[in-house]
């Protein structure tokens, strides 16, 4: 599976001359980075697919605690990547994916894009990285979870004032604030000494 490389999102942080086709990621082709990307172009530990073929064998890289099986799979925002060390993806103000150091993976966050009742107080969850969990927790759309390896609940974040957030899309992607007030699905942030207002499905408290 591949793309042109001018098919490619403008989040990869990859050069846009270069050799005609990129790998293409397994899912979510426009706001994801695949394994081989992020080994390769972004930390160039390996410097060919055959060089990141045999550290997954070798079970090298983790995804959100478990093995790679492939190198097309897809790292998503705010996603737990594991090879020479723990990163986190995250975006810079320039639109650009960036894979973070960050300490040894205990969990990671997600934000809840929807919810729905399965039985008597239990609900499905819908996370922004693709992830479904059944949750008893009193958790609304907006809100954010930590997760473990397993996808178990470990923290719950309320998209709530005086979170701090991270914008993950439009003119201020990338940048870290904290709330300062909701109205509805709304929300306004401080940013550059100017009130501005977002749309809460742009924002991850975290």
């Amino acid at each position: 599976m591949h793309q042109t490389r001018q098919e490619t999102t403008t989040h990869l942080p990859i050069p846009r001359k270069g050799t005609k086709y990129v790998v293409r990621t397994s899912s979510h082709i426009d706001d994801s980075v695949s394994v081989l990307v992020a080994v390769r172009d972004m930390l160039k530990i390996a410097r060919t697919a055959r060089e990141v073929k045999e550290m997954i064998q070798r079970k090298l890289i983790n995804l959100n605690g478990r093995p790679v099986r492939d190198y097309h799979e897809s790292i998503r925002l705010m996603n737990i990547f594991q090879s020479d060390q723990a990163y986190v993806l995250s975006i810079l103000e320039t639109g650009k994916f960036v894979l973070q150091p960050t300490k040894e993976f205990k969990s990671r966050v997600a934000k809840v894009m929807n919810r729905r009742l399965v039985s008597k107080g239990l609900f499905q969850l819908n996370l922004h990285d693709g992830t479904n969990i059944i949750s008893k927790n009193d958790v609304k759309v907006g809100d954010s979870l930590y997760l473990d390896s397993n996808n178990k609940v470990v923290d719950h974040i309320a998209l709530a004032k005086g979170k701090e957030v991270l914008v993950m899309n439009g003119s201020y992607q990338g940048t870290k604030v904290k709330i300062s007030e909701i109205k509805g699905n709304k929300v306004i942030l401080k940013i550059n000494e100017r009130n501005t207002e977002l749309n809460s499905s742009q924002v991850i408290a975290l």
